[in-house]
């Protein structure tokens, strides 16, 4: 039985990489991928990157992509093995019930990477309703300088200085943001700047 899966950590993990890798590994095998990543995220280009050099095309989706209805039709013509999707917490809570739908209706394992939380802690609609209701979670681990595992997603300004508030997306890579274990995020927002790294 197919199911829906949902890979998620902090930043700097490998979510992009791991999802090349699955991808890399399906067709190997002959098996024929489907691949999205959200259009928010103008750094992709209509493609999936990661920081290791990897990247291949994907598909781009907007809060407004019927996602069940373009995987089904695209299942229609050649049958798909498997969906992989990038930047999962930009997803809507109904887009992760069509990405269900497609698991439970077509038989279609989808697999889902992406953040769990912002840079205030708070979850993601994308990511809370895939915390709810995919098949199986599973955690990628990044490291935070102190060595400790990063949960935490602190939002930097152009000097390295901790941002407390603004919109909940703001599109950047280490530049924006530093991955960091929820001891070194709490002292950096509390005005430690020794806890950044």
């Amino acid at each position: 039985m197919a199911k829906l899966y949902f890979y998620y950590s902090s930043m700097n993990a490998g979510k992009s990489s791991s999802l090349l890798q699955a991808d890399f590994n399906y067709r190997e095998r002959g098996m024929r991928t489907m691949v999205w990543t959200a259009k928010l995220d103008t750094r992709s280009a209509g493609k999936v990157k990661s920081r290791i050099g990897l990247e291949a095309s994907a598909h781009l989706y907007t809060q407004d992509t019927d996602l069940f209805e373009r995987v089904e039709a695209e299942h229609a013509e050649q049958k798909l093995d498997c969906v992989l999707l990038d930047e999962a917490q930009f997803l809507s809570t109904s887009q992760v019930w069509q990405l269900a739908r497609l698991s439970d209706e077509l038989s279609i394992p989808v697999l889902c990477y992406g953040l769990r939380t912002d840079f205030q802690g708070e979850l993601f609609p994308g990511a809370a309703t895939l915390l709810g209701i995919a098949d199986a979670l599973v955690e990628l681990k990044a490291v935070c300088w102190c060595g400790r595992k990063a949960t935490m997603n602190l939002r930097v300004d152009g000097m390295g200085r901790p941002v407390h508030e603004g919109e909940q997306t703001e599109i950047g890579g280490n530049d924006r943001y530093v991955a960091l274990c929820r001891m070194h995020f709490s002292a950096a927002l509390a005005g430690d700047l020794d806890a950044v790294g």
